[in-house]
């Protein structure tokens, strides 16, 4: 049955699941902590620039998280689950050909977010609850961020490629390369040194544009190269809908979940919004770290999006059940794990980003409340991958679209009926519950 197969593919199929999800995790968990390390980065040093700019990057934040979760989880997801179920049924021209499919979408959709933010920005941030100072820093933060809109959609969607071959390491070592590069950089512009002046927030974003095209292009020179097992060459540079049907059937889907989940950030930031600018800082300082358990159960989803959708494309399905139920497991003790050191010492990561006593208050006050309870997200947004492997995300979105409407709805009730702060963040604490309970269930 396995000859003939790229030994990857193989690997897939018939290697025991635990062990190789394990193996092929490590550098993609890596990948991932290292791309939200360029976002905290930025912020550590923002904070530096007062309350206000904190506040400001603090509204643009998921905006900027959803384009990322868009494109790297939703979209990307769409990519890598079409490459391998196409390798994993052996239809290597289709797998060449879906590289320049993946590229047209990442060009039309990063467009499209540059076009919404530069136009829409400021009626967005300020129903978000961003007022004078706050509410100008956002802008000018955003301004900069969605020029390069295309850059970030790029470089996840040429990661996506290559992770839907199960290669983890390429995506991996160009990351961690690209945020060593950030580290000097993001001071460097943000605050200046010798003649060359600060650029101030604006800087942050411009160090993140530098990051994101200089990696796409290391991407692509890797799958331009003869060790990559795609060809992107010119001649397979042929569009077909079937082949962008087989991406965005998925990928679109995926991001009304991606859409959901950032949703119901904002609703929290704009619910924060109205106990002041301190209370937004906090909120969206302690939500960082729920965005960062993304990228942590995201390294553990790709190669379960390449296993899954691989088994499924050979018809294996008893085997992609298997390593759905065993990424679910590894994923709620990671995310629990850290749900609970956040609400035993809130201070250390809130003390990061600032010392604002408003913004520390608002941040302890969250992560006591929601940080238990991060389990139930790690499981609903693992089995949110495996679907995407499989090409099924009803119950995904419907979870998502569950949690939305508890979020929003339970946090509009308890301003209303006198919940203050605790009670908005008590409902995005059960909105995550529901979450990970739907997604789990109807698997189950």
């Amino acid at each position: 049955m396995s000859g003939g197969l790229d030994p990857r593919t193989r690997m897939l199929l018939e290697a025991p699941i635990v062990p190789t999800l394990l193996r092929l995790a490590v550098p993609n968990v890596l990948v991932m902590v290292a791309q939200a390390a360029a976002g905290l980065i930025e912020t550590y040093f923002v904070g530096k620039l007062g309350t206000e700019a904190l506040a400001g990057m603090a509204l643009v934040f998921p905006i900027v998280m959803l384009m990322q979760m868009t494109s790297a989880g939703a979209m990307g997801g769409g990519i890598a689950s079409a490459i391998a179920r196409a390798l994993g049924a052996r239809r290597r021209a289709d797998a060449d050909a879906l590289v320049w499919h993946a590229i047209v979408i990442a060009l039309g959709f990063g467009v499209v977010f540059t076009l919404a933010l530069w136009f829409g920005g400021r009626w967005l941030y300020t129903l978000m609850g961003g007022t004078g100072a706050a509410l100008d820093a956002a802008m000018v933060y955003s301004n900069w961020v969605f020029a390069g809109a295309v850059l970030v959609w790029l470089f996840n969607s040429l990661a996506a490629v290559i992770r839907g071959t199960g290669n983890m390491a390429v995506p991996a070592n160009v990351t961690v390369i690209g945020v060593l590069m950030l580290v000097p950089l993001s001071p460097l512009l943000i605050f200046g040194w010798g003649p060359m002046p600060g650029m101030g927030i604006a800087g942050g974003a411009l160090a993140l544009l530098v990051y994101y095209a200089a990696g796409t292009l290391a991407l692509w020179l890797y799958l331009r190269s003869p060790r990559s097992l795609l060809r992107p060459v010119l001649a397979t540079l042929q569009l077909r809908w079937p082949l962008f049907r087989d991406i965005l059937r998925v990928g679109v889907v995926g991001a009304v979940s991606t859409v959901a989940t950032n949703l119901s950030i904002g609703i929290a930031t704009a619910l924060s919004g109205h106990f002041g600018a301190g209370a937004i800082a906090g909120y969206g300082t302690a939500a960082r770290l729920e965005y960062l358990l993304v990228p942590l159960v995201f390294g553990l989803g790709a190669p379960l999006i390449a296993m899954v959708g691989t088994c499924m494309g050979a018809g294996q399905r008893e085997r992609a059940l298997r390593a759905t139920w065993a990424g679910a497991a590894l994923a709620f003790v990671l995310t629990e794990a850290v749900g609970l050191a956040a609400a035993l010492f809130p201070r250390p990561w809130l003390l990061l980003f600032g010392s604002d006593p408003a913004m520390l208050e608002a941040g302890t006050q969250y992560l006591h409340v929601v940080g238990p309870l991060y389990g139930f997200f790690g499981v609903g947004l693992v089995l949110y991958f495996a679907s995407q492997g499989a090409g099924r995300l009803l119950w995904p979105v419907l979870g998502n679209i569950a949690r939305l409407a508890v979020a929003g709805v339970g946090g509009w009730l308890a301003l209303r009926w006198g919940g203050g702060l605790a009670g908005v963040f008590a409902a995005q604490g059960v909105a995550l519950v529901v979450y990970g309970i739907v997604i789990a269930s109807a698997i189950a």
